[in-house]
């Protein structure tokens, strides 16, 4: 048994290592992530497969969430992904708070250190509104059940004004009357953070027997 053992290991040593050196690259370098839910809708959609950019912040120990060296921060606007602990899960979502910010959220308008974001409406129909909003410099679409700034039954739709601790970082997802993010799970601890998406790896839909959806292969985000 050992001899057999030993020579499947010399036969296939280069196979062997090419696998290991693919697991800490996707340990600690990139990754992909599925999306099943649609709280990030329309930036992403079910069905998408994200890069994970695992260098984005920190330099980790491969198979271990222990920093080795702090590259960088969040900033505002970043879709990052996540472990959360009080999720139990891992979740992928925009942030709009780092530390130091005082935010509100008044009927799906955001004010972020006393300031208004900016809103416009780009189409709308019978189920959603989709709306380009504008933070810092950065726009982004975002999904509403209602224009934001309009008077809103859901229970989403505002939050008191909070001021983002050091080590903490507030989330929201972009279909905001549907997202469980930091207004559910509260602000998310910097540690629990492990990369950064800017791109759609591929993409399947789940409607139509997984077929491919080619459009949103290497789609930015």
């Amino acid at each position: 048994m050992t001899k057999t053992i030993s020579r499947f290991f010399k036969d296939n040593k280069s196979l062997l290592l090419f696998i290991s050196l693919m697991l800490v690259f996707r340990s600690a370098v990139a990754d992909w992530n599925d999306v099943p839910t649609g709280s990030m809708k329309p930036t992403i959609v079910e069905g998408d497969r994200i890069l994970i950019n695992k260098l984005a912040y920190d330099l980790k120990m491969p198979f271990s969430e222990q920093t080795l060296i702090k590259l960088t921060d969040p900033e505002r606007n970043d879709i990052v992904i996540f472990e959360s602990k009080v999720a139990d899960k891992r979740l992928v979502k925009r942030v709009i708070g780092i530390p130091g910010d005082t935010i509100s959220l008044v009927n799906n308008k955001l004010v972020i250190n006393r300031e208004v974001a900016n809103y416009r409406v780009v189409t709308q129909n019978d189920d959603y509104i989709l709306s380009e909003e504008n933070i810092a410099g950065n726009s982004h679409l975002i999904r509403t059940k209602v224009k934001p700034g309009a008077t809103t039954p859901s229970r989403l739709a505002n939050f008191r004004e909070v001021t983002i601790p050091a080590g903490f970082y507030l989330m929201m997802g972009d279909n905001r009357d549907n997202s469980a993010d930091s207004r559910v799970i509260g602000l998310v601890p910097r540690k629990e953070i492990i990369g950064r998406s800017k791109k759609v790896a591929f993409s399947l839909n789940y409607q139509q027997y997984l077929m491919p959806r080619s459009e949103r292969f290497l789609k930015d985000i």
